[in-house]
């Protein structure tokens, strides 16, 4: 299977029982009373991210289950990549290029902050390619969010800015960015930083 084949795993409430050692009755009741986030099909059942199971579990103190360990080890594995720029002609030329670099990886595109907020809730991307200076949500704003949803999938965010102001460079790392390029953007560099972070995770760092 190709690695953009790959789908975030979500439980049933089923599994969830299963995977906690409880009845089916129980989970559906930690989702009825919301203490565990989930959504419904529209078939009627209860579907649970498992990074909201992480997320349950610590709140109990309940100890993290080996198979839900080896599912999110599988997901903090970087094979998305979204793109966040204003500028369609750079946007297009990233995106292009690191489609070409990464052709195993799912590759999506955002124009403005509003569509990548609708983007990572979708698409839960293990990278983000993030310009600061974005219409409608700021690049600020969109790595504060990214940083205080917390959890272990959270992606790895590159901000990109044509400001090369050393300011603002420590206060979008400040804001959950891991790493900061200066416009006009170098795309080798951009692949080499990429390729850094994609090896960090592949050994689990």
């Amino acid at each position: 299977m190709a690695k953009n084949d790959k789908k975030v795993r979500i439980f049933s409430a089923l599994e969830v029982a299963n995977i906690c050692g409880v009845v089916n009755q129980t989970a559906i009741n930690w989702i009825k009373n919301g203490y565990l986030k989930a959504f419904t099909t529209p078939g009627g059942q209860y579907r649970v991210y498992a990074e909201d199971l992480v997320d349950f579990l610590h709140s109990r103190g309940m100890r993290m289950p080996e198979e839900l360990q080896r599912v999110l080890e599988e997901q903090l594995e970087i094979d998305t990549i979204l793109i966040v720029d204003d500028d369609r002609d750079l946007n297009n030329l990233v995106y292009q290029y690191l489609s070409k670099k990464h052709p195993d990886f799912s590759v999506y595109q955002a124009f403005d902050g509003f569509e990548a907020g609708r983007m990572l809730a979708e698409k839960k991307p293990g990278l983000v390619v993030l310009d600061i200076d974005l219409p409608g949500i700021s690049g600020h704003k969109l790595a504060r969010s990214i940083k205080d949803a917390g959890g272990v999938t959270k992606p790895i965010i590159i901000a990109v800015s044509g400001l090369d102001d050393p300011a603002e460079q420590e206060e979008i790392l400040k804001e959950g960015a891991d790493a900061f390029l200066a416009k006009p953007l170098e795309l080798d560099g951009l692949n080499q930083k990429i390729n850094e972070f994609i090896t960090r995770r592949a050994m689990g760092e």
